[in-house]
């Protein structure tokens, strides 16, 4: 009886110590994967520039995790592979351009230097009326992707004397650009002309319940200009890789806009496609314990910074749409930003920029920073 309850207790200890194991392996899988830098600086510069276009590909949802790249570009294929073809090309010209022009080597192993361009690329495929597979769109893909690298090199130097980041501001100064220089009628690079949600269509003011819904994960979908429910379910399962935290933020600040876009009467469309809650969910995740150490304050920040958001991109939509461009992501970046510069007592909680880590891990490193200077305190005193 003695041997059989010995033994019972080695097995469940091995079961323990295998469940711990796969646990730990798993959680290297989560975060900023800092542990995968050092594995690859003795690797091909190929491999290298994989993962740096990977980490690229999720600094378009404010993540920083090789892994959740991978997932979206697989989501991205399965929603539509000439747009994942094109995604794949901007990430990988802006960050070689990077790497070409000698900027920051930093930079550019953390994928600073190729969300925009992979942005710029995603919104002139979807944007373009000549079809999928028209290999002209490539030009001013690369041309495009390209020019994030300067405009994000620049920019960077000016916003980081107030310690802000160049964010998306190179991609939507640049998509803006090619479609003011096009038109929907160009013979080589026509495009769709954007409409204003506020503009209600006849015989279009019932709603269906479901597919407002059904807009909330499609909202998370639409960062990448995708609008596909299977693979925006996949994107925000790619967040979740990174921060759970996150992934909370991203649905509840998607939510939140479409409750802003109903407020206001949009066309349903917006509301049924996820346009209206995109904004909103890249607002909520930049304060929601990204730049913002989580807490109920910045919790309820948040959701504040959401609505924001939400409302100026229907007002800025409203107003560009009227010329047939559309309001990207500008409503998300200004709103950011302008939380970012915000005094009082949230300021407290900002991260500054250079620190900026996952929220679970930006929560830990303010704990024990807050006990370290506790202790230094009490050390002092006489």
């Amino acid at each position: 009886m003695w041997m059989e309850t010995k033994a019972e207790q080695q097995a469940s200890r091995r079961r323990a110590s295998f469940s711990r194991r796969a646990l730990n392996y798993l959680l290297l899988c989560t975060g900023d994967m800092e542990h995968l830098d050092k594995c690859m600086e003795d690797q091909l510069f190929v491999l290298q520039l994989i993962v740096w276009g990977l980490r690229g590909v999720t600094r378009v949802i404010l993540a920083n995790n090789p892994l959740s790249g991978a997932l979206i570009l697989v989501a991205l294929y399965w929603s539509s592979p000439w747009q994942g073809l094109l995604g794949t090309v901007g990430v990988l010209v802006s960050t070689l351009a990077a790497v070409i022009t000698g900027h920051d080597s930093a930079e550019v192993e953390q994928g600073l230097h190729g969300f925009n361009g992979m942005l710029v690329s995603l919104l002139m495929g979807a944007f373009s009326s000549a079809g999928d597979w028209y290999w002209w769109l490539l030009l001013p893909v690369f041309l495009g992707s390209a020019t994030c690298v300067f405009l994000f090199s620049g920019l960077s130097t000016l916003l980081g004397r107030f310690d802000l980041p160049a964010a998306v501001f190179p991609f939507n100064i640049t998509i803006i650009l090619f479609l003011l220089c096009t038109s929907p009628n160009h013979p080589y690079f026509p495009h769709h002309p954007a409409t204003p949600p506020g503009a209600l269509q006849p015989n279009s003011t019932e709603l269906i319940a479901l597919q407002v819904i059904r807009g909330i994960p499609l909202g998370v979908g639409q960062i990448f200009a995708c609008g596909a429910l299977g693979p925006s379910l996949l994107i925000l399962a790619a967040v979740g890789v990174y921060s759970p935290l996150m992934a909370v933020h991203a649905v509840l600040g998607s939510a939140v806009g479409t409750l802003a876009g109903l407020s206001l009467a949009v066309q349903p469309n917006s509301l049924y496609s996820g346009l209206s809650g995109f904004n909103g969910a890249l607002g909520c995740m930049a304060v929601g314990g990204l730049f913002f150490t989580f807490s109920w304050r910045t919790h309820l920040f948040a959701i504040a910074s959401a609505f924001l958001s939400a409302y100026i991109d229907i007002a800025l939509s409203n107003m560009l749409g009227t010329i047939g461009l559309p309001a990207c992501s500008w409503a998300a970046t200004l709103a950011a930003t302008l939380m970012l510069l915000l005094s009082g007592t949230l300021a407290s909680y900002r991260i500054p920029t250079g620190r900026v880590r996952a929220p679970e891990h930006n929560l830990h490193s303010r704990s024990r920073w807050e006990a370290g200077t506790t202790t230094e305190r009490e050390s002092t005193d006489v």
